[in-house]
């Protein structure tokens, strides 16, 4: 099996990191109470040839340019030998009804490089969402919901960490940077654990569900939205594959 990227239930993760540039950055949540042993594992293909990322002219933030090389692309499609990266799968129907207590530890995302990492993440209602700054510049966070609070926040220095939380479930809530316009981030807001982020590799995995049948739902910033439905039982593993195209 391929590694989770998010696990909602029965173990803490690890810690969060990344460059920033794609999937596959490890999301800090904190463990549940598991409501069964069932598991969705799945993939997330690219059919055709993906459209390439936009060059970021980063010739007034040298060092940021540095991190990337020195020729920094936008990462809008992070595809790997036909495998997508950044796609949020949630559960969408088919679960028990709540409400589900929010997990006491924070998810994260990071600044660096004049990037945000991880682009693309998911967390609870109520649940605490750290902002952290990597670089040693001057970021202004700006989020932009439709339905949830928005909250527009600097942090000038390196190390700085701001707390915040949404109050509603939102898919999705962007996340942009009033200094760096290019900077852009996606979290997805839900009122239960059952969701993932593909990685790199295109993999995701959502365990601890009860047997039963449910309708998943996966999301890119690109290729919008797609649909399937899905029947595990107790102990089971059950694969999906989402199949997204260029147009």
């Amino acid at each position: 099996m391929k590694r989770s990227i998010l696990i909602p239930a029965l173990v803490a993760l690890l810690g969060c990191g990344g460059d920033g540039g794609g999937g596959g950055e490890e999301t800090t949540q904190a463990a549940i109470q598991p409501l069964g042993t069932a598991v969705v594992s799945g993939v997330a293909s690219f059919e055709g040839t993906p459209p390439a990322n936009p060059p970021i002219d980063m010739s007034e933030e040298p060092s940021c340019a540095a991190a990337h090389g020195g020729s920094p692309t936008d990462p809008r499609v992070v595809v790997t030998d036909g495998k997508l990266g950044n796609v949020f799968v949630r559960v969408v129907s088919g679960l028990p009804a709540g409400p589900y207590p929010a997990p006491s530890r924070p998810a994260v995302i990071d600044q660096h490089g004049c990037l945000y990492a991880p682009r693309v993440l998911g967390v609870m209602v109520d649940q605490q969402l750290e902002i952290q700054n990597s670089d040693s510049m001057l970021h202004n966070i700006k989020a932009v919901p439709t339905v949830n609070r928005g909250f527009n926040i600097s942090q000038p220095r390196a190390g700085m960490k701001t707390p915040r939380r949404f109050s509603t479930p939102e898919i999705m809530v962007p996340i942009e940077c009033n200094v760096h316009g290019w900077m852009k981030a996606y979290v997805g807001v839900v009122d239960h654990p059952y969701f993932a982020t593909s990685g790199p590799d295109g993999a995701f995995t959502i365990r601890g569900l009860p047997a039963g049948t449910y309708m998943l739902e996966a999301w890119h910033e690109m290729f919008g939205k797609q649909t399937a439905e899905v029947t595990v039982g107790a102990g089971e593993t059950t694969s999906v594959t989402f199949t997204f195209k260029a147009g």
